[in-house]
C-alpha cells in the first residue's frame, strides 16, 4: 500500500466554503470523532481518483452508495475495490429488490451529490450496511459531501458512527 500523501491539508481549512461539507464536518464532531475532512483541488468523485490523490489503495476507499429499496434509501458502504452484488445483499438480509438510485433521489435523501456522498451528515438516518472487506484497512477514506472533499476514520469508527450492519457485498 502507498503511504498517505502527507502534503494534503489535514484537516482542510477550505472546507468552510461549502455548507454541505461543513454539515459533514459537524456530524463528525457530534459523533465525537476528530475533524478529518480534507478538501483537494482535484475531483475525488470515484474510488480510483480518490485513491490516486490520497496515495492509498482503492480498496481503502469506502464508497457511500445509495440505493432504493421499497421506496426508501439504503446506504451500502463498500470498498472501492468491490462491485456490490445487490441480489446477494437483499437475499442475505431479507430485503426487497435493491435498485440503483437516481441522482435526484440521492440528493433528496442525503443532501449530498452522487460522487461526494458521505457516510454521515444526512437529514435523517439511513439504513446502512458496511462491507466487511473494509476491516482489513487501518484507515478508511470516504466522501465528505462534495466531489473534492474526503474524510478518514477507522473501520470500527465507521461501523459505530453509522450504526451499519456488517455484510459481505460480493
Amino acid at each position: 500500500m502507498k503511504e498517505l500523501n502527507t502534503s494534503l491539508p489535514y484537516p482542510s481549512e477550505d472546507a468552510g466554503e461549502d455548507p454541505v461539507v461543513e454539515n459533514v464536518r459537524a456530524a463528525l464532531l457530534r459523533a465525537g470523532l476528530a475533524d478529518t475532512v480534507i478538501v483537494v483541488p482535484e475531483s475525488v468523485a470515484t474510488a480510483a481518483t480518490a485513491a490516486a490523490v490520497l496515495g492509498c489503495t482503492v480498496g481503502a476507499i469506502a464508497n457511500s452508495l445509495i440505493f432504493e429499496c421499497d421506496g426508501a434509501p439504503l446506504l451500502i458502504l463498500a470498498s472501492g475495490a468491490a462491485k456490490v452484488d445487490v441480489k446477494l445483499v437483499a437475499r442475505v438480509h431479507g430485503l426487497g429488490k435493491i435498485r440503483r438510485a437516481s441522482p435526484e433521489f440521492v440528493l433528496q435523501h442525503t443532501g449530498q451529490p452522487v460522487g461526494g456522498v458521505a457516510p454521515l451528515g444526512h437529514p435523517r438516518p439511513i439504513h446502512t450496511f458496511l462491507d466487511c472487506d473494509l476491516a482489513q484497512f487501518p484507515v478508511l477514506w470516504a466522501g465528505a459531501g462534495s466531489h473534492q472533499a474526503m474524510l478518514s476514520m477507522s473501520y470500527s469508527q465507521l461501523l459505530a458512527t453509522t450504526g451499519a450492519k456488517e455484510t459481505a457485498v460480493r
